[in-house]
């Protein structure tokens, strides 16, 4: 990676983009020696609202904290991949789920449909986990961080007693990313 890298987590209250964001912004700045800055916007409902993470890494200086052009998307609302697809760069990736985005009338840039929902389902048993799903298969099709800095800061975050679980969350989105790159 060279430049500046603009990343977006894009869903609703109460999915963890918020964290998700924050662990990619730990490994880019602690792990990878690199400049990052994390910001996040939510709406008042405390779950359910609107919701968005966003990192901006560099290897220069970053002189203004917010994602303007985004490169990479991940989302996990119809609601937020309407309102907030406008902002991607024509040559950006969008990351979002088969199960949760359908109309895709707006979309540009490169679009990777992953089956992140029906895995967190039946791989986790539940969807406490989708977030760290999302942020391996960001992890896989970007290379904005290395696997193993982003499972080092993975490790940091998450809660004693949960850490291979979010582990094989994180597994879970490296494997269903590397599936549809290679497709």
């Amino acid at each position: 990676m060279s430049g500046k890298t603009e990343i977006r987590f894009a869903g609703s209250g109460g999915q963890g983009l918020i964290l998700a964001g924050i662990i990619l912004a730990d490994a880019a700045a602690i792990y990878d020696n690199k400049n990052a800055v994390q910001t996040q916007s939510y709406g008042p409902e405390a779950r359910g609202g609107s919701s968005k993470s966003e990192v901006v890494i560099s290897d220069a200086p970053i002189e203004y904290p917010k994602a303007t052009k985004i490169d990479y998307m991940v989302v996990l609302t119809q609601e937020s991949f309407s309102k907030y697809i406008f902002d991607l760069r024509d040559n950006g990736v969008v990351i979002a789920d088969k199960e949760l985005i359908t109309d895709f009338s707006n979309a540009k840039g490169k679009l990777y449909m992953l089956d992140m929902v029906k895995s967190a389902r039946e791989e986790l048993g539940k969807l406490l986990g989708l977030n760290i799903i999302a942020l391996g298969a960001l992890v896989e099709i970007s290379n904005v961080v290395s696997k193993e800095t982003i499972l080092k800061a993975l490790l940091k975050r998450v809660p004693k007693g949960f850490e291979d679980y979010n582990k094989k969350a994180l597994e879970i989105g490296f494997r269903l990313a590397k599936e549809v790159k290679n497709n």
